[in-house]
């Protein structure tokens, strides 16, 4: 695995000191982290990562620090992808904003669990089976063609039939209650939603791990560059979700950004396993002469995709638009959400947000209105919020 068993030791020391320090620190005591709080905790966790990176350079050497960085921006990459399952999951299940943070801190760990133990998966198939990189290569190019077709079957996540099953056998309410798990109703103990939605990521949480790490190991064979790569970029997940929540439904070319990564590492991949194959029945399994892509290249591409498919979401009308109506969903949820104790001057900010999206949304161009997912449940959620504004003035 290339380090020994006393770095391993110190490393998953470390990396579980971090998610405990983020628990305690931030996750115990409910609240919602403000813009600034976010951006500070994204970038130390980020420097950290920087950080381990230099070391790895220093220690293990220029190659193994290029594959450390490769396999941490790819996965930061991916994991941004993940946040967009994680928002749809949340929308579903109207988590209240100051419950938020326990159910995604939830959703990294079962990450971080699902995406080791496949780690370890992965390396064991490429030890043992020969054909371990065909396999890998052909995930990513399926999933690659798979992401170049979006589709609407995000939206429904909630009806997977673990979640069917749970409302079905278990005693859950239809109310939350702050970040807790369990409530009383009727004198008696229930599950709140909060059991649902952790379960729902955990299920999406594991689809992820099938392309992530196939992707890692087309960048480096090194398990523990692969492993530290995943924890540090799941690390900052949680944090990096409020710091861009906002902007992620603008961000609408980066999933064909990652369709391209993911099939440009499926190609080098493939490349890889004919250069050195042994198959039988491919070339009488003797090695083909091919083209050989260097990680620093795959780097450096990875880059340039992430910069140009960014900055093109960005500048897109379209993606203006998306992000109106986004931010006006948010802002009514939020409005909701809010309690008779809530600071009248926190309330009128909320509600002002959300009639200054509102009237960006009426100016947009009307093929943009068009384009509006679910209209009828938008503007019923937005005369929900109108109502309970009404509703608090009056009384």
């Amino acid at each position: 695995m290339g380090v020994s068993a006393v770095v391993w030791a110190l490393t998953v020391t470390v990396l579980v000191g971090l998610a405990m320090f983020d628990y305690l620190a931030h996750v115990r005591h409910a609240h919602v982290p403000t813009l600034r709080e976010a951006a500070l905790w994204s970038a130390l966790f980020i420097g950290l990562a920087i950080l381990f990176g230099i070391g790895v350079v220093i220690v293990g050497g220029t190659t193994m620090g290029v594959e450390y960085f490769a396999c941490y921006l790819s996965n930061q990459a991916l994991s941004v992808d993940n946040l967009f399952i994680f928002l749809v999951v949340l929308g579903v299940f109207a988590v209240p904003r100051v419950a938020q943070q326990k159910v995604l801190l939830y959703g990294v760990m079962v990450a971080l669990v699902a995406r080791t133990a496949f780690i370890f998966v992965g390396a064991a198939l490429i030890s043992v089976f020969d054909w371990a990189f065909y396999l890998f290569a052909a995930v990513l190019l399926i999933t690659a063609g798979n992401l170049l077709r979006p589709s609407e079957s995000a939206g429904h996540t909630a009806d997977a039939v673990v979640i069917r099953a749970a409302r079905r056998f278990l005693r859950t309410s239809d109310r939350y209650h702050r970040d807790r798990l369990f409530t009383i109703e009727n004198g008696k103990p229930v599950l709140t939603p909060m059991l649902l939605v952790m379960v729902a990521l955990a299920g999406t949480d594991l689809l992820f791990a099938f392309d992530s790490i196939p992707a890692l190991f087309g960048l480096s064979r090194n398990v523990y560059v692969v492993f530290s790569a995943t924890a540090l970029s799941l690390l900052g997940l949680r944090q990096l979700y409020f710091l861009i929540d906002g902007l992620l439904d603008r961000l609408i070319y980066l999933p064909y950004g990652l369709a391209v990564i993911l099939g440009f590492i499926g190609v080098k991949l493939m490349l890889q396993a004919l250069h050195e194959n042994n198959i039988p029945f491919i070339n009488h399994g003797n090695p083909v002469p091919v083209a050989d892509v260097s990680t620093g290249l795959s780097l450096v591409v990875i880059t340039v995709i992430l910069v140009v498919t960014t900055a093109a979401s960005l500048l897109s009308s379209r993606g203006r638009a998306q992000h109106a109506v986004a931010r006006a969903r948010r802002h009514a949820y939020e409005y909701l959400d809010l309690n008779c104790d809530t600071d009248p001057a926190e309330r009128e900010r909320t509600y002002n947000q959300l009639l200054a999206e509102e009237r960006q949304i009426d100016a947009l161009p009307p093929k943009y209105r068009a384009r509006i997912r679910h209209q009828d449940e938008l503007t019923e959620l937005l005369e929900r919020a109108h109502r309970a504004h009404d509703a608090h003035n009056r009384g």
